[in-house]
């Protein structure tokens, strides 16, 4: 049985890209020197080598670069500053790192804007550090809702899902599909605990119920979750719901096809699915599992000719989150551009009720309310291997879920947007 265990903390890891020293020409306002410090720093905090790390990690600095790279190569002598940092922190999924490196990077490092962030619980550190410094925080990969509810502030933006997304898109459906009864297993941290409350009213919503659930330890160091899937069968549910991510989630579903428990009655549904988990699995360990996708790298010539430039440059295909994370880094940057300014407020403002439309966001919006980036999302089909056509090749898309259903709306939103 594959153990995850978390290493120690790494030292804080820096990869520079300076293409030239000093700031550049002025922004379109025509107003050069008001980028701080003479440099742009934006910081990736993620998982670096533990459960999550092949989601985000190393590949979502990566994605982060690509973004630097290509805006300089965009604007050129205009951009708004040509000397752009990016710094790395390992979390090792610990709110209380999370929210030491947050800090070293804002006072320290200098870090105009942080990315990513996967794990809620440092998320919402994270945040609570951005409304502190009044400095920018573009969550990617973490899924609470309380970053866009009780948790929102004026410095913080939530890209790509969140647990009200996952449910309204699987859990709705699958209930309406016929799998009436669920038995819901979850990680008990502040990801799991979202999404199991957020799974549980969409199912009950769409006439389904909860027949039961048990919660796992996070991080699950063992690797073991007999004692949660043992326990499913006896309450007959026509489902068995995970709420788990990354290498959590590999371990259970080789654990749940070992105890055959879809022969026992008890089908599978995911709460939330990277392409990197179909990966490590191998497809026909999930074929036919319908799960809600942020973005897919082969939906279309777009996301694929974005998808080949990652391959190039990392190997392999990119998640939803590495995306995400360049998109992300890349508005950023614009939104500087359009400032001529790195200071907060002035960004704030550029980015506040943007529309976007770009290879990640399609029909893309931020809401100027509590932050939340809408944009279409996916319900998706895990593919048998024999109708897989390449690496990575692994998803069928069911239907596009538009970008005002696929969130909770704004007038049910509990955001006190304030001055953070």
């Amino acid at each position: 049985m594959r153990r995850n265990l978390i290493p120690a903390i790494s030292t804080l890891a820096v990869v520079s890209l300076l293409a030239a020293c000093g700031g550049g020409a002025g922004g379109p306002s025509g107003d050069g020197g008001k980028i701080s410090d003479d440099k742009i720093v934006l910081g990736v905090i993620n998982d670096q080598t533990g459960i999550y790390s092949e989601l985000s990690g190393p590949n979502a600095v990566k994605a982060v670069q690509m973004a630097v790279d290509d805006f300089k190569a965009k604007h050129g002598d205009d951009a708004v500053s040509k000397n752009i940092e990016v710094i790395v922190a390992d979390h090792q999924n610990k709110p209380e790192v999370a929210n030491t490196k947050a800090q070293e990077m804002y006072d320290r490092q200098k870090a105009d804007a942080i990315f990513d962030v996967p794990t809620s619980s440092a998320a919402l550190a994270v945040a609570g550090q951005a409304a502190a410094k009044k400095k920018l925080y573009f969550n990617i990969t973490a899924a609470t809702t309380a970053l866009t509810g009780d948790k929102c502030n004026k410095y913080t933006f939530h890209y790509a899902y969140d647990t009200y997304m996952l449910a309204n898109g699987t859990g709705t459906t699958v209930t309406e599909a016929g799998a009436k009864s669920w038995y819901i297993v979850y990680p008990d941290y502040a990801f799991g605990q979202d999404m199991e409350k957020s799974f549980s009213t969409a199912i009950e919503k769409a006439g389904g119920k909860v027949v039961g659930k048990k919660s796992s330890e996070f991080p699950n160091t063992s690797g073991d979750f007999s004692s949660q899937l043992l326990q499913a069968p006896a309450a007959k549910p026509d489902v068995l719901g995970t709420m788990h991510a990354g290498g959590e989630l590999v371990n259970l579903v080789k654990q749940y096809n070992q105890f055959k428990l879809k022969d026992k009655g008890v089908g599978l549904s995911v709460g939330l699915m990277f392409i990197t988990d179909i990966h490590s699995l191998g497809p026909d360990a999930l074929a036919g599992t319908r799960f809600t996708d942020a973005w897919y790298w082969n939906f279309d010539q777009q996301n694929r000719e974005w998808a080949d430039k990652f391959k190039e440059k990392t190997g392999s295909r990119p998640s939803f989150a590495h995306a995400g994370n360049y998109s992300a880094a890349m508005n950023y940057l614009e939104a500087v551009q359009a400032a001529g300014t790195d200071a907060s407020d002035d960004v704030v403002k550029n980015l506040e009720g943007k529309e976007i439309n770009d290879f990640f966001l399609r029909n893309g919006k931020i809401r100027a309310e509590d932050h939340r980036v809408i944009h279409d999302v996916y319900l998706a089909e895990v593919k048998p291997k024999s109708d897989v056509k390449e690496d990575y090749d692994y998803e069928k898309i069911v239907t596009t879920i538009p970008a005002d259903k696929a969130f909770k709306p704004v007038s049910e939103s509990t955001c006190k947007m304030g001055q953070g």
